[in-house]
């Protein structure tokens, strides 16, 4: 595995799911991680999921790194202001951000799937989507670019779906907010690139995060989670291309671009958990 000892990285909504992948993996590559999300260490947990961000701090040092939980609501400049003045005074400089917090399932009405017309859909989904999501991910990115630019090095990751392989994601805010951060990745490449700083998009595909599986578990169906078509990737695999691209000295070759972590897989030599190597995300029926 690629070593990143002396990075300093942050993992936005990293309480659970892919950004506690993220986190985790950065730690076993020996990063220091800061740790955002809402959800701590004897509060209520968002959508009472399990998972916090002192629980992904303490896995993050168990595994090499150091994690440093910072309870961040990206919805709030002044807090997320906060974070990055504590980075700043604390360490001087960032080398890594992971933009993944997302809002955007966190309600009943806020979810991909089942397909329900715009025209019937509450915008507090809009909300989740954009201002907890798209505007969370620019936020962020302004105020780490500074971190950066003395350098003139950092990579700015923002996940996101592969809204490349499907002409329309079957939800107009989900659809909206997912090619905005593409689109965001690729427009801050633009103006980056003469800085030395890289920014991509990177997608990975149907992940088994405890989200995922309590949604399985609430429709009764958690069988279900092990047939064709339920959600192979573990969260680490996202993590690991992460640390993969992190760790690329030639990283800004990808800048601008959407990447899929089955194909990182690939180039990198990196696997799952398993072992196994699950191709890039597909829809039945899409290219």
């Amino acid at each position: 595995m690629a070593r990143l000892q002396g990075v300093v990285a942050i993992v936005t909504g990293a309480s659970r799911g892919a950004g506690r992948g993220i986190a985790v993996e950065l730690g076993a590559a020996g990063a220091t991680v800061f740790v955002t999300g809402r959800s701590v260490a004897g509060g209520p947990t968002t959508d009472n999921v399990a998972g916090t961000i002192d629980d992904t701090a303490q896995e993050v040092t168990v595994r090499g790194g150091r994690g440093i939980p910072v309870r961040c609501d990206h919805t709030i400049d002044r807090e997320v202001e906060s974070l990055f003045g504590r980075v700043r005074r604390d360490y001087g400089c960032l080398d890594l951000l992971v933009n993944n917090v997302w809002g955007g399932y966190e309600d009943s009405q806020c979810r991909p799937l089942p397909l329900v017309p715009f025209w019937k859909q509450s915008l507090t989904q809009w909300d989740g989507m954009v201002t907890a999501g798209v505007r969370a991910h620019l936020t962020a990115s302004r105020l780490a670019v500074p971190l950066m630019l003395p350098r003139r090095r950092g990579v700015i990751v923002s996940t996101t779906a592969n809204v490349a392989a499907l002409p329309y994601m079957p939800n107009l805010f989900y659809d909206l907010a997912k090619h905005a951060v593409a689109r965001l990745s690729w427009a801050m490449a633009q103006e980056l690139c003469a800085h030395g700083i890289a920014s991509l998009a990177v997608a990975p595909g149907f992940m088994r995060t405890e989200r995922v599986v309590e949604a399985f578990r609430r429709a009764g169906a958690l069988e279900a989670l092990d047939r064709p078509g339920g959600p192979k990737e573990t969260p680490a695999y996202l993590g690991r291309a992460i640390v993969a691209l992190a760790a690329d000295e030639r990283v800004m070759e990808k800048s601008g671009q959407l990447v899929e972590v089955g194909s990182l897989a690939r180039e990198y030599g990196f696997t799952d958990v398993d072992g196994s190597q699950p191709p890039p995300f597909r829809v039945p029926g899409s290219a």
